[in-house]
């Protein structure tokens, strides 16, 4: 992707990167439930980058900001108690927004500097090279990642929970996972998913709600989604009912 635009995202997401280094091990900023000193400094960057380059922007740490043609749906850091406490899996996800439709997409792996991107109709890459889901059908052969705790085992091969939406919907989108949802009545908001949903559906991959509501949105509300690599593993997925 070498778009203007996503130079601009590229540059958020790397300062970000540098901005919480000295915050990580600080622990809660006590402004807000669960929020780190990083999120903070993260969310400083995220303003002043994205605001900068005039766009509206919709942050989980400071909410709505600005105006502009152009909307950046943007979680600084996320995974950030992994992030505080040395996990090595938190990442910046960053989705834009023109209107009601969804154009751009990026998640940095902040652990390891690894780069997905997507530009609606593009296609989506990993550093640059793209990616495809894997590809598999059958539940019993899949690894299936959710946030929150399944409360029965849905037959699949192996099962992860590993903190970070954005990336966890990538690795489905790169063929890493099969499957990513919530259970025990989880949640996401749009900044945790918005970013890799797009990224997931350039690459091949599918997405719905549990409960049948729009995922595509820029406004501050909770979703149920879940994420697969094929059209088969989403319909067993959604067979279960909410998890």
């Amino acid at each position: 992707m070498t778009s203007p635009l996503f130079s601009t995202l590229r540059e958020c997401a790397l300062e970000i990167g540098a901005a919480v280094i000295e915050h990580r091990g600080r622990g809660y900023s006590g402004q807000r439930e669960t929020q780190y000193h990083l999120d903070l400094a993260a969310d400083d960057v995220a303003l002043r980058i994205l605001g900068g380059a005039g766009m509206r922007v919709v942050s989980e740490e400071s909410g709505v900001t600005g105006s502009g043609e152009l909307t950046a749906v943007v979680d600084p850091i996320d995974g950030s108690t992994n992030c505080d406490h040395g996990v090595p899996f938190f990442a910046t996800s960053i989705a834009v927004m023109r209107g009601h439709e969804l154009v751009a997409g990026l998640v940095l792996n902040q652990a390891t500097g690894t780069f997905f991107e997507a530009e609606k109709g593009a296609g989506a890459t990993r550093d640059g090279v793209a990616i495809r889901p894997s590809g598999r059908t059958a539940p019993g052969e899949s690894i299936m990642a959710f946030s929150g705790l399944p409360p029965r085992h849905l037959g699949w091969a192996q099962y992860r929970a590993l903190g970070a939406a954005s990336l966890e919907i990538c690795l489905v989108a790169d063929g890493s996972l099969d499957v990513y949802g919530v259970a025990q009545k989880s949640t996401l908001n749009p900044w945790d998913y918005l970013a890799g949903l797009l990224i997931l559906n350039e690459a091949g991959g599918v997405a719905t709600d549990f409960l049948g509501e729009e995922l595509i949105t820029d406004e501050m509300v909770k979703r149920h989604p879940v994420f697969a690599a094929t059209d088969e593993l989403l319909t067993f997925m959604v067979a279960q009912g909410q998890i």
